[in-house]
Order: C-alpha cells, then structure tokens, then sequence
C-alpha cells in the first residue's frame, strides 16, 4: 500500500500551538466582476498592497498575482472556491478526487504534476505566485524555498496549518481555516467572493451543530494503519468534525490532529461508530477488510452492525471542505439504524 509521506509532517504539526500569526494590513481590495479574470491593469487599479508575516515568511503583493500555481489539494480547491481558475497556470498533488462543486473549473486547470513538479516544471508554468498546503511544497528539494521564489519575483503562500516546525502555526479551528479563505481572497483581490464563502460555510455549520446528529455517540477516527490505527486526535480536522456533530471521540486526550492509537483502546472503548477516512494510500475499502478480517477486531459493534462513516481524507483537514466533512458525517450518522 502506498503512503503518502507528504501528508504525514502536516498531521503532526497540528497540534496546539501559537495562535495563527498571519496578519494582513489591508485596504480596500476589489473582487474581479464575474464571468471571468479581469484585466490586470483594472483590478490593480484598485487593489491596495497586501503585507503579511505567513508562517514567519514576510510576503508583499502590490498587485493580484495572475499566473497561480497551486500545490497540494487544499490550496486548488480554496482557489477554486473563490472562482481563480482563470488565473492558475497550473497546480499539483492530490490526496483524492477534487469535490464534485469544483470538478469542472479543476478541468480548466493544466496539472503539472501528480505529486510535486520539478523546479523546471514549476518555472516553466511562467508563475508569478505560488500557494501551498504543506511546507513540505517550498523545500529545495521541491520547487524551491521560499526566499528562492522571493529571489525571481515569485510571491507565496503556505496555509497558516503547514508551517514548518518552529514558525507561528494556526490553532486548528474552523476560525483559522476560514482566515485562510479570507487571507487568500485578500491576496487575490477578491474579498467579497471570501466573504461570501465564509458566511455559506458558518450558516452551514450552524445547522450542522443545531442537529447534533453525533449526540450521545462514540467514535473511532480511524485514518490509516493496520498494526497500529493512526486516528484522529484532540486538535485537529477529525476533532472539529466529530465536535460540530456532537459525537465524543475515542482517542481525543492525544495531542495533535492525528496519533498513533492502539487497537487495545479500541476494543477497550468498543465505539458505537467508525470513521473511516478514504485516501489514496489508504482506502475505506481496504479499512473495513481489516477491520472485518482481523479476529479480534471483527467482534466491534460498529464492525458487526455495520457503523461505519466514510469521508474522503480532503474532508478532514482544516480547509475550504472541512465544514463539507462536518455535513457528510451528519448525513451519513442520520442515516445510520438507531444503536
């Protein structure tokens, strides 16, 4: 089975850390009038510089970048979010499939690499701006660091939960994910489309929480592994998600977002349902044949009553799509028989 290793720094750096430093010091900015890309000169026109300290980087944007890439699925899809397809020279990574809202501007989209593209992929793009989910995007071993961009007139972004260790991270939070969305929205000289989006995404959440289809559950975030379960921890995506429904989780006194668990506990704890996060390194398919394979594991209430949840993993990241993981959960738990 596959891994996908680029995933995993991410995971661990969601723990509880220093609130999100990202600042920006911003003046009115104009969204693009829809229907497409406006031309550079009328929205620079009206677009006041953006600076801001990301993850301990100091960026500026004097004017909306035009030539986007995107690294690592988040960052596509919170592009696409806010209608940027028109602007991305290309983007790369995916964890699994492209949400079904966005699929059609994702097509539009030249994909430069199934993982990270080469530094000549990369500048042979002609990108003037660079946005990242992991920090892992801007090694030198990938498309370059940071100040490398900075050195060729290449401005960027990384996503206040991948900071590299050491810099100002944000708590995982659906606050901090929507900063994110606004941030960008900021860079971009689209605030409203931001703001738009955020206010959909918090009405969403609010009818998520009143139905509180989790009440009174126990649940296993069960992410990957078979030897031990790597699960959704205290702080972080799966958290968030399994707080928004109402439901406790099993493993939520281990720091971080994601955790090596014990299959001891599992037993031990016996949960009323599993979530299963579906990955390309690790499918839900592949999970439940474990998890009904294994003759321990098989004798599970939620194994033998069938509890299970299933998610894509895009879903359980603090992201543009995290509030959409809330709702397949609450869905799929209302649809479940009664315990």
């Amino acid at each position: 089975m596959k891994v996908n290793r680029a995933m995993r720094p991410r995971r661990i750096l969601l723990a509880a850390g220093p609130a999100v430093a990202t600042s920006l010091l911003l003046g009115a900015c104009a969204d693009a009038p829809s229907g497409g890309m406006p031309a550079a000169s009328s929205t620079a026109s009206s677009f006041t510089p953006v600076q801001l300290d990301n993850c301990g980087f100091k960026e500026t944007v004097s004017a909306p970048p035009q030539r986007l890439v995107t690294l690592n699925q988040g960052a596509t899809e919170v592009a696409l979010a806010l209608g940027l397809q028109d602007r991305m020279a290309g983007s790369a990574y995916l964890d699994d499939r492209v949400s079904p809202k966005y699929a059609a501007a994702y097509k539009t989209v030249p994909v430069l690499s199934e993982e990270y593209p080469t530094k000549e992929q990369f500048v042979a793009a002609r990108p003037d701006f660079a946005y990242a989910a992991y920090a892992s995007a801007f090694d030198a071993k990938a498309i370059g660091t940071r100040a490398e961009l900075a050195d060729k007139r290449i401005g960027s972004y990384l996503s206040p939960f991948g900071c590299p260790k050491g810099t100002p991270a944000a708590e995982p939070t659906f606050e901090s994910a929507w900063r994110e969305i606004t941030d960008v929205g900021s860079i971009f000289g689209v605030p409203n489309k931001a703001t738009e989006l955020v206010n959909g995404q918090r009405a969403e959440l609010g009818k998520i929480r009143s139905a509180a289809a989790g009440e009174g559950l126990q649940m296993l975030w069960f992410d990957s592994g078979e030897k031990t379960p790597f699960v959704g921890a205290g702080k972080g995506g799966p958290q968030l998600v399994m707080d928004a429904v109402g439901a406790s989780n099993v493993f939520s006194a281990l720091p971080g977002g994601w955790a090596d668990g014990s299959w001891e506990k599992v037993v031990a704890a016996d949960p009323d349902v599993i979530v299963l996060a579906d990955a390309s390194w690790s499918t839900a398919d592949a999970k439940k044949k474990h998890l009904r394979g294994d003759p321990v594991l098989r004798n599970l209430k939620a194994v033998k009553q069938n509890r299970f949840v299933v998610l894509p993993f895009s879903e359980s990241t603090p992201g543009v799509r995290l509030v959409d993981g809330a709702k397949t959960v609450s869905d799929q738990l209302a649809a479940l028989p009664a315990k």
